[in-house]
């Protein structure tokens, strides 16, 4: 995930820096102009005039500053909890860590939870589920890949959970990976039925589905659907196709996701004829899209990602792993920012 860290006083410029140190090399310091004299931050003259771009370019939002700040400046740019970014508020002195905004979905009560315990400070999180010790199907969902739908069912499904109601999960024999889910659910120690799409909407009570069918809405169910994982590649030419899988291996590794958990590659129409990434391609039997540089380009420019003078010097674009992923989804959530493996270079990025 990228990571926007956002500070506006010295001691808040200081303790940025420790936190980027916590949240590694995808995060980016924003202080306020003449707050801070370290190099490789970015300075700002008005909060107002940078959060709007954050909010849409980061996966999480760490502002160190008062939540109320935070609030007046996430406040005209909050859209729904299925695509807001993750936001988390930390004073400056670093005793509490608050997750603000998001926090299943996006994934802040877990970014709470990561970093205050780095900070030894206190993690405030106020997620009814959360605080009850209530597993929520919504947060599996953030968890595993998958997208709770329809939003409105996401508070129904909770409420009842909190009303001591109980959830019955299935998961839908006829979709792909069935067995992989069955076993997170397995691993987690939760109880589920395997069935058909038809026999799980004829089931009375409440319901959370893990499904990749399409159908209309039932008020009593909450159904999981995989979103899809796209693995944007780069490599050096001759790299053969077991090399380029190898990378893909490690890059899964990193997130937790096997290899077959790939619904997609990406890569610059550079690399279009490249053998050993066809090669690599055709053997997982999943599609590669190429791109155009202005399509590259605009992706670049949209979510600032950050550039190699390298690459851009050999195909005209400075980022081709997370920007071809990204023009395959349109709009995605970075979960490993482009990372090298010998002569490869992966990104994965999930669909929103």
């Amino acid at each position: 995930m990228r990571y926007a860290i956002l500070a506006n006083t010295r001691r808040g410029a200081d303790l940025s820096l420790r936190v980027k140190s916590i949240l590694g090399s995808s995060a980016d310091v924003f202080v306020k102009k003449g707050k801070s004299f370290d190099k490789g931050i970015f300075e700002y003259d008005r909060l107002s005039d940078i959060v709007g771009d954050a909010f849409h370019q980061y996966d999480g939002l760490v502002f160190i500053m008062s939540a109320g700040i935070t609030v007046r400046m996430i406040a005209p740019h909050i859209v729904s909890k299925l695509q807001d970014p993750a936001v988390v508020v930390i004073d400056e002195r670093g005793k509490h860590v608050i997750s603000l905004l998001s926090g299943h979905v996006g994934g802040a009560n877990n970014l709470t939870r990561f970093i205050a315990s780095r900070l030894a400070a206190d993690p405030v999180i106020t997620t009814a589920t959360d605080v009850n010790n209530i597993l929520a199907p919504d947060y599996l969902a953030a968890e595993w890949g998958l997208k709770p739908w329809p939003k409105k069912n996401i508070e129904i499904i909770n409420s009842a959970l909190l009303d001591g109601n109980s959830v019955d999960y299935y998961v839908d024999r006829n979709m792909d990976r069935a067995d992989y889910y069955s076993q997170l659910l397995l691993n987690r120690g939760i109880g589920f039925k395997l069935a058909s799409i038809e026999e799980i909407n004829s089931a009375d009570g409440y319901k959370a589905i893990i499904t990749a069918s399409e159908g209309a809405p039932m008020d009593k169910s909450l159904y999981l659907k995989p979103r899809k994982l796209v693995a944007g590649i780069g490599c050096r030419r001759g790299t053969s196709a077991e090399e380029i899988y190898n990378a893909l291996e490690m890059a899964c590794r990193i997130v937790g996701r096997p290899v077959d958990s790939i619904d997609q590659f990406t890569s610059t129409v550079v690399k279009s004829d490249e053998a050993g990434l066809l090669q690599m391609a055709a053997d997982a039997g999943k599609a590669i899209a190429f791109y155009e540089n202005a399509d590259i380009q605009q992706k670049i420019d949209e979510y600032g990602l950050k550039e190699s003078d390298f690459v851009k010097e050999q195909v005209g674009v400075g980022n081709i792993c997370e920007a071809t992923a990204l023009c395959y989804v349109g709009k995605g959530q970075i979960i490993l920012s482009k990372m090298k493996f010998g002569k490869v270079t992966v990104a994965l990025v999930w669909e929103k």
